[in-house]
């Protein structure tokens, strides 16, 4: 548009604002989710300097805003990947078959808490929490029952670990080598982000020097020998459910992913042989433009700090790939199916944001783990998206919306801000150890529940169109104890059964090398496959490493 046309617009645009007065307005919020507001009216004035190849650019062309792939799901759809994890393994392999029966292409890991926390089924801390959250894993023979009668070498696999992430992949690669599959053939994800965990999750056990440690040693040792495996799934979804902004999770996200590759330069890995295979974890919420936008933002920002910061040369070491899972704390207990509508949107949000990968939660998640109906429902609402929405026809249909556009660009600019904050705080550890993302998550979090308490923002069924007492009408699945009495059954066997003394030794010759500068991984593949348990290598290592206590913030 010529400045004398670009002159006249402004002028109209002003004066249907000031006509725009004098109409009746709604008494609603218009204001995001992350309570930023949003004008009346986009037009071209408000993106009339973008520079549609530098900002822009082809889908798959730098910087990668509208796609990192050039055909996008014109050449592949998205990877239908549902997160399953419950009760036994066997429990999680059976319902892991019933999901590729119905059609998902990807394999989800999630583990109970005991899991998460580096601890066997039988530790005193585990006790009433074996199989609740997620499924049980305290050795190698495990992970044998739980891929049992799935071709390793078919399917990637990925699996939401952080604390033990290191020891967790040890296992599946071990169990993935016994069945016949070559390292170099192995595919998937480990999340494996533990910045993360210290900002939002918590499930933490190693102080931070010696945990990014761990996370260097898996990069170095995948980059020469699994070449297929997404070394850390850098997750900006812990922090949204935790209560942040969309803002701060893109910033906060991206932050601990320019720490994960300045930690891998630091330990004398290129860049171009490790940040290829990183790959990032989104939560994709209820306010539809503005996820859009986030991950149009994060694809821009990530692809012009790896190439102008850190020097990456090879193009696959800019892409920002990532996945995606519908928000969880977006789900109410109160009228549950209206969850599956919130899913499908969220969803689909994801679709036309460029997602690579895809997780729908369930109707009855906020209640217990899914139900095979709940799943398949959730399977189902991609499959819909995919094949009957026409979403896929064209590539980022919604470039060059004077709106997304314009958001985008108000997001990137905030999140330098955040950069810039986390910069003159020393970094991420330092910020963490400040305390500084746990007070801006947890002010949000505050903000957000007071709009909601006082009704500016309103969840249907919660503050708004309730139904009163209701019965529950959906079935929720339930994990019965005998469940942890099996599995503690099951590892006492193990450790009957196996050579202890080849357990013993491979255990010290890991304190040795943790205790040096040895890379780890090698160690932890050789424990493995002696059938050492989780919590017997987490126990050398705690050893060594000591322990991470949260200090408290105000």
């Amino acid at each position: 548009m010529d400045e004398d046309r670009m002159k006249q617009l402004k002028k109209r645009k002003r004066a249907y604002l000031k006509d725009l007065e004098r109409c009746s307005t709604l008494n609603l919020d218009f204001t995001t989710v992350s309570s930023e507001p949003v004008e009346v009216l986009y037009a071209p004035d408000d993106v009339e300097d973008l520079d549609y190849m530098e900002e822009l650019g082809m889908p798959g062309d730098y910087p990668f805003t509208r796609g990192v792939h050039p055909n996008m799901y014109r050449g592949k759809l998205w990877t239908m990947r549902m997160f399953s994890g419950m009760g036994s393994p066997r429990d999680t392999n059976e319902r892991y078959h019933f999901l590729l029966k119905s059609g998902q292409t990807g394999l989800s890991v999630a583990f109970d808490l005991p899991t998460l926390y580096g601890r066997d089924s039988d530790d005193r801390f585990a006790e009433g929490e074996v199989g609740k959250c997620g499924v049980a894993v305290d050795s190698m023979k495990d992970m044998e029952i739980l891929f049992g009668g799935i071709d390793l070498s078919a399917i990637t696999t990925s699996m939401t670990i952080n604390g033990p992430a290191a020891i967790v992949l040890a296992m599946y690669l071990a169990n993935g080598v016994n069945s016949g599959v070559a390292l170099r053939d192995l595919a998937g994800t480990t999340q494996n982000d533990i910045l993360k965990e210290y900002i939002a999750q918590k499930s933490f056990i190693f102080p931070p020097e010696p945990s990014m440690r761990l996370i260097t040693d898996v990069m170095a040792f995948c980059s020469e020998n699994v070449p297929k495996w997404n070394t850390i799934s850098i997750s900006g979804y812990h922090i949204r459910e935790a209560g942040s902004t969309a803002v701060q999770e893109l910033a906060f996200t991206l932050a601990d992913g320019f720490a994960y590759v300045e930690a891998g330069i630091e330990a004398g890995q290129d860049v171009d042989d490790f940040a290829p295979r990183l790959s990032f974890f989104f939560n994709s919420h209820l306010d539809f433009f503005e996820e859009i936008c986030k991950f149009r933002a994060a694809r821009r920002i990530w692809a012009r700090r790896m190439r102008e910061t850190y020097g990456a040369k090879n193009q696959r070491s800019w892409l920002l790939r990532f996945h995606t899972q519908t928000a969880g704390c977006s789900l109410t207990a109160q009228q549950p199916e209206n969850n599956i509508v919130r899913t499908a949107f969220q969803a689909l949000a994801g679709v036309l944001g460029g997602t690579q990968s895809l997780h729908t939660n369930s109707m009855d998640e906020t209640l217990a783990l899914p139900s095979e109906k709940a799943v398949r429902i959730a399977l189902r609402t991609q499959q819909i998206i995919a094949h009957e929405t026409g979403v896929v026809n064209t590539i980022d249909p919604l470039a060059g919306s004077y709106f997304i556009e314009a958001r985008t660009r108000e997001m990137e600019k905030a999140a330098e801000r955040y950069f810039e904050e986390i910069d003159k705080r020393g970094g991420v550890i330092r910020a963490i150890e400040d305390g500084f993302f746990h007070r801006e998550i947890g002010r949000a979090a505050y903000e957000y529940q007071k709009a909601v308490e006082a009704r500016r923002k309103i969840v249907v069924g919660v503050n708004a169109f309730e139904q009163g007492s209701e019965e529950m009408d959906i079935p929720i699945l339930e994990i019965d104890t005998q469940v942890e009495i099996d599995q503690v059954a099951a590892l006492r066997r193990l450790r009957e059964e196996r050579d202890n003394g080849a357990v013993a030794e491979k255990l010290r010759a890991l304190e040795a090398a943790a205790a040096g500068n040895e890379n780890l991984m090698p160690h932890l593949l050789d424990c493995s496959q002696a059938y050492a348990t989780l919590g017997e290598i987490t126990g050398v290592l705690k050893g060594v490493f000591g322990e991470y206590r949260e200090p408290a913030y105000f």
